[in-house]
Parts: structure tokens; C-alpha cells; sequence
């Protein structure tokens, strides 16, 4: 059948669909909390399982050096949370992971466009939260290691950093291309690393004590020695079983700390590469890398070896600085 408009048939005018008239120029008061609600829903979905809360015992424990104002600090510590959950939701669709805190993923619950949307939404909320921080401070024009008006800057550049060094962990895996120790070490000091640098950084710039210490040498060791630690756990720990599967780095394709003395300690024997390629989802091929590195190449003796080495340089820094029995029992929490 057809259908046609007679000349004699009104057109809608212009007026009556005129975007000056149907939008107005502030958005904001006509986005709804219900709205807000269901693009938050997968962030609020990986944040309802708490992780390990290493970041959180950091910052209160470095507070004891920095003294933060109580609200200040909260702002921090959300900013961090923000970030970090955005950035794990990221990092689980880039790994394809099934695990996540013991609960399937994000994205395999609300798929992947959703997850990515929500992700980078939750990135801009965390820069409006720093918003909040800047009408709150002042620049006295004290000497500060890093100063007030710089917080867009940290939160900025520390995020470079973790993509930086996600894309590098990414390049190795899909090249099928093991780093050395060194590369390996620069990968995480820029991916794990400005994760504990960005809050503290903050709290430097926000600090109402010891203004012109640097901190950032001692949360670089920590920042080294956590992932070097959740590698280990990865491939070593029951507990990890539960919460992210058996040897889930495997099955990721991952070049760990532990996985990259073994590849490096006989780079004539390609048992744990060829493995690493197929991806193994099933217990069968996991357990025979774990069983080569723990056995022919010692790999997991000499992790443990580094992460002691680490530990007593954290515990070291803490001395030098003047001491802080709240980051010495967060050591002990992580001690292996």
C-alpha cells in the first residue's frame, strides 16, 4: 500500500520542534537517581564484595605521618575505591577472567559494553569527587613534596601509568613474549604501583605534617612487593582457588613474577610457554607448570626470596622515616 503526503497535508512546524525549547542547558537536573542507579548497577555490583582492603589500611596507616583532615581523607579513600573498582572491571573483560572477590565477573553478568560504559562513567564521578577536595584546600604556600593545585595532575598521571603498564602485560601475553625480571618489575611499579602512589600523593598534597618528607620510595616497595606477592598467591594459595580459580593466571596467559624466573631460568625448555598459549582452562596442564616451577626451576623459591627481600626493605624505610606500627601489622597481614 502506498502512502503519500498531499500538498494540502500541515507539515509540524519548527517551533514545535524546536531543541532550544525541549532541552535545556543544564543536564544534570533532569538525570534522575533511578537513572543513575542503573548505569552504576554493575560498579555497585563489584563493590558490594569487598577485596583485600590493602589500599584502605595504607592510607589510614600513612595518615599517622600525614594527618589529613578526617574529611579530606574519606574523599581520598573514595576516589581510590572508584578507581580501583573501575579499573577491575576493565582489567577482568582485558583478561578475560570468570573470577573476580569469589563471584563471577562483571561483565559476565551485565556483558561487556555495559561494563565498559559504567567503568569509564565511574572514572569521570571519581575526577567530580576531586572537585569536592579542591573547593575544601587552600594553598598556604607551604613547601610541599607535591602540592594542592596538582591533584588533577597525580590522579592524571598515575592512571597513564597503570595503562601503561597494563598495555605492556597485555603486549607480553598476546606476543607470547616473556619480559625480563627487570621489564617485569617496571610493568608493575607503573601498573600496581600508581595505584598506592595516586592516594598517597593526595594525602602528601593534603598532609598538615611533615610536609617535605617524601614518601613515594617506601609505597613503590610496597606497591612491588603486593603484586609480586599476589602472584605467588595466584599460583600457591587455596584461598586464591576460591575467590579467582586454580592458577588463574595461566589460563589468562599471564607472565607473573613466578612464571617469568621459570621461563628465564632455562629459556631452552618451552613447557611453560607452550602452556601459556593454549590457555588451559582444566587442572591437568596447570599442574604440571606449577610442578616444573616449583620443582626444575625453583621459581616459587626464589619469589619467595625477592618478596622476603622487599619486605625487610619496606620494613627498613618504615624505621628510617620514624616508625608506624600500623603499617608494620600491614605488613604482617601480607607476610607469606
Amino acid at each position: 500500500m502506498r502512502i503519500s503526503l498531499s500538498a494540502s497535508a500541515s507539515p509540524m512546524s519548527s517551533s514545535e520542534f524546536s531543541l532550544l525549547n525541549l532541552l535545556p542547558s543544564t543536564l544534570d537536573s533532569q538525570w534522575s537517581q533511578a537513572n543513575e542507579s542503573l548505569i552504576l548497577e554493575p560498579f555497585t555490583y563489584i563493590a558490594s564484595k569487598p577485596g583485600k582492603g590493602i589500599r584502605t589500611l595504607l592510607l589510614e596507616a600513612l595518615n599517622v605521618w600525614l594527618a589529613v583532615p578526617c574529611d579530606q581523607l574519606k574523599i581520598i579513600d573514595r576516589v581510590v575505591q572508584m578507581l580501583h573498582n573501575a579499573s577491575l572491571m576493565i582489567d577482568d573483560i582485558e583478561d578475560d577472567a570468570q573470577l573476580r572477590r569469589g563471584q563471577p565477573v562483571t561483565h559476565k553478568i551485565y556483558g561487556i559494553p555495559q561494563t565498559i560504559n559504567t567503568a569509564n562513567y565511574v572514572y569521570f564521578l571519581a575526577y567530580k569527587e576531586l572537585a569536592k577536595l579542591r573547593r575544601q584546600c587552600e594553598d598556604g604556600g607551604e613547601a610541599r613534596v607535591v602540592g594542592v593545585r596538582d591533584l588533577d595532575l597525580i590522579v592524571t598521571d598515575e592512571l597513564l601509568n597503570l595503562h601503561r603498564g597494563q598495555g605492556m602485560e597485555i603486549l607480553w601475553r598476546d606476543l607470547l613474549q616473556c619480559p625480563t625480571v627487570e621489564e617485569y618489575t617496571s610493568m608493575v611499579n607503573n601498573k600496581t604501583g600508581g595505584g598506592f602512589r595516586m592516594p598517597v600523593k593526595l594525602m602528601m598534597a593534603l598532609a598538615t605534617k611533615n610536609l617535605d618528607i617524601d614518601f613515594i620510595p617506601l609505597v613503590n616497595i610496597i606497591g612491588v612487593y603486593f603484586q609480586i606477592r599476589d602472584d605467588y598467591m595466584n599460583l600457591q594459595s587455596t584461598e586464591y582457588n576460591d575467590k579467582k580459580g586454580f592458577a588463574e593466571d595461566l589460563t589468562e596467559g599471564k607472565f607473573s613474577f613466578p612464571i617469568v624466573h621459570g621461563v628465564c631460568a632455562d629459556d631452552k625448555n618451552k613447557i611453560v610457554t607452550t602452556v601459556l598459549q593454549k590457555r588451559p582452562t582444566t587442572p591437568t596442564l596447570k599442574h604440571q607448570v606449577i610442578d616444573y616451577l616449583q620443582t626444575k626451576t625453583k621459581s616459587f623459591d626464589y619469589t619467595l626470596v625477592v618478596m622476603q627481600s622487599l619486605e625487610q626493605q619496606a620494613r627498613e624505610e618504615i624505621a628510617r622515616l620514624g616508625g608506624n606500627s600500623q603499617l608494620e601489622t600491614m605488613l604482617d597481614v601480607l607476610h607469606v
